[in-house]
């Protein structure tokens, strides 16, 4: 596994992957996991960040501990959600740490929001778009799971407006990554998902939707993510894009596509620094 725009980094046996426009900012922490430098078996081998993918919790626990050891995130704030291709997302405060690992999760959220130190926000994927923003002006923090459902539902968009609308976020101030996601190189589909980008009249279809014939077409869904946060009012400048397949990577990356649906779950972690 390659890239020329992300941060790989290898310490012993764990790799993660870091944004390099993030990396610039202070106040903030963040890690991308892959698959490797976790204690998780089988089909989840060896770094999986989901308790219903995994036959030990405590395994993901540990996972979740040696990724915010590594780059100094608290393990104890840590906030997840059930992601259920929604555009669903919520604002969290210092109250809802723990939650989805010693509290109940949220039901039915693909992105979190806080402006809150110490609350680590995680979101995670096995072929869907990752999307992680900072506004370093506001000091605020957000990430988003944008499958294709998620992306003609402009969970970014909804994202970067609820930054806008309870912080008062000027969208030219944040820094956004769009992570490792199954590249147009791998991802085939049908007439009725590209016709719901057809609904997205402000897209440029042919910039990311290469037709095969047959009513078949590749889709590129980290360069349909960059066009919505450019539309959201993000600089074009402010945005680091994936070059890594998870599905050409998938020794690498837990991917959906390449593992017939038997496989673990990588993620985001961003936290705010006190």
């Amino acid at each position: 596994m390659e890239s020329k725009t992300l941060k790989i980094v290898k310490k012993d046996e764990l790799v993660y992957i870091q944004f390099p426009k993030l990396l610039k900012c202070d106040g903030v922490r963040h890690i991308f996991s892959t698959r490797h430098g976790g204690v998780s078996e089988g089909d989840c081998k060896s770094m999986n960040l989901n308790f219903e993918r995994d036959s030990s919790r405590e395994n993901v626990i540990k996972n979740y501990k040696i990724l915010c050891d590594a780059v100094g995130i608290d393990f104890d704030g840590l906030v997840l959600s059930k992601q259920t291709h929604t555009n669903n997302v919520v604002t969290v405060t210092e109250k809802h740490r723990g939650t989805g690992i010693s509290k109940p999760s949220f039901n039915d959220v693909d992105g979190l929001i806080t402006n809150c130190p110490k609350v680590g926000l995680v979101t995670q994927y096995a072929d869907c778009t990752p999307l992680v923003f900072y506004d370093p002006v506001k000091r605020v923090i957000a990430t988003s799971h944008a499958g294709w459902r998620g992306t003609v539902k402009l969970i970014g968009k909804c994202t970067v407006d609820k930054m806008v609308k309870e912080f008062d976020c000027d969208p030219k101030d944040i820094i956004a990554g769009i992570g490792p996601n199954i590249g147009q190189c791998c991802y085939e589909v049908d007439d009725p998902v590209i016709d719901e980008f057809k609904k997205l009249t402000f897209l440029n279809l042919p910039d990311f939707v290469t037709p095969k014939g047959s009513g078949k077409y590749m889709l590129n869904l980290a360069e349909a993510n960059r066009q919505i946060l450019i539309h959201s009012g993000i600089n074009p400048k402010n945005i680091d894009v994936t070059d890594i397949c998870t599905c050409c990577n998938s020794e690498d990356l837990h991917s959906h596509r390449a593992s017939k649906g038997k496989r673990g779950t990588i993620g985001i972690i961003i936290e705010l620094t006190e």
